[in-house]
């Protein structure tokens, strides 16, 4: 299911409630993001994103021709939003340069990652952006209850919440002053949600459990891995699924002995557009746990419950909906009985 199909149903049905509810943006909008304070004397008229799950927000609350560039991309965009992206530069696939983003002038940079533009910016440092007089937006998903000076990917320091990326959308929405669709799209979010968390909890189930496999650098080395307090960990806490990875880490390197030793009842194993590692590659990954001689022998392998998922559903993102559902799924089909 598409995030947008119940969306276009309540904004055709009953978008006009939303908007009685949701007030006009009164400027100057100052708010606190990610450890810094931003304000907005008006509604930017163009943004540049760095980060995939930015864009589709901007695109999901009708902001898409206000976007000048896009940048770091995981997988192909939201099919209903493929005509609109033709349409936009991507600046990069991965990392674009400072300059090709000031270049475009934007009146705001929308990031993903904190790491892209935090005091080691692989983009640039939020100040330098500052001191161009271009404001920043990190999606909160990124930032809330999690330290990014730890570690490549950062350390979750509580366990993630969709409620930062409800957060990330009702900001950006109200910065652009057009809160009625970020309060539309917060309800079509919170209602999917819900149905997948429901449909999971009625099969019956006994201490099942999986590990989220991201990439790898190398194929014959130790997997990144989410670990207990990321997205993957939320969609597994809200459908009665444990996690083997008992690590603190956003994405953890843990060994296929560790992971054979714990024997999860799932694999499941992202699916993306970015070649960065060989391991990228859904295909190379299903080829490892096939004929690997530790992964090949666990259960999950030899029984199929190896589960793709969209690699940018495992992130913190509004695709992580999409994630639930796809776990919601797995636990349907793979018909799991309670033990007595």
């Amino acid at each position: 299911m598409m995030i947008n199909r119940s969306l276009l149903v309540a904004a055709g049905l009953g978008l006009s409630t939303f908007a009685a509810q949701a007030e006009a943006t009164k400027y100057p909008l100052t708010l606190e993001n990610c450890g810094q304070t931003v304000t907005f004397d008006h509604a930017p008229d163009s943004a540049v994103t760095v980060g995939q799950a930015a864009t589709e927000v901007l695109y999901s609350l009708g902001l898409g021709e206000k976007v000048k560039g896009t940048s770091v991309w995981f997988t192909d965009v939201l099919p209903e939003y493929k005509a609109l992206n033709a349409k936009v530069e991507r600046l990069a696939d991965n990392d674009p340069s400072f300059e090709s983003v000031v270049n475009k002038r934007p009146g705001l940079v929308a990031i993903q990652f904190e790491w892209h533009v935090g005091p080691q910016g692989i983009v640039a440092t939020r100040e330098q952006f500052h001191d161009v007089k271009i404001p920043t937006y990190v999606m909160p998903a990124d930032c809330v209850a999690k330290d990014n000076s730890v570690g490549i990917d950062g350390t979750r320091t509580q366990l993630f919440s969709t409620d930062s990326i409800h957060k990330g959308v009702r900001e950006l929405a109200e910065i652009f002053d057009v809160q009625d669709k970020g309060a539309a799209l917060v309800a079509d979010l919170k209602a999917r949600e819900e149905k997948a968390i429901e449909r999971a909890k009625a099969v019956a189930r006994d201490d099942v459990s999986a590990v989220f496999w991201f990439s790898s650098a190398e194929m014959n080395i130790d997997p990144y891995v989410a670990g207990r307090k990321g997205g993957p960990a939320y969609m597994m806490e809200k459908t009665g699924i444990r996690n083997i990875v008992e690590s603190d880490e956003e994405w953890p390197v843990v060994g296929w002995e560790t992971i054979a030793k714990a024997n999860p009842t799932f694999i499941v194993v992202a699916r993306m557009d970015r070649r960065r590692f060989p391991a990228d590659d859904v295909e190379k990954k299903l080829e490892f746990l096939k004929n690997d001689p530790v992964a090949s022998q666990m259960e999950a392998v030899k029984a199929g419950r190896i589960v793709v998922m969209d690699g940018h559903a495992m992130d913190a993102t509004i695709r992580t909906i999409n994630g639930i559902e796809v776990l919601a799924d797995a636990l349907e089909k793979a018909d799991l009985t309670k033990k007595n």
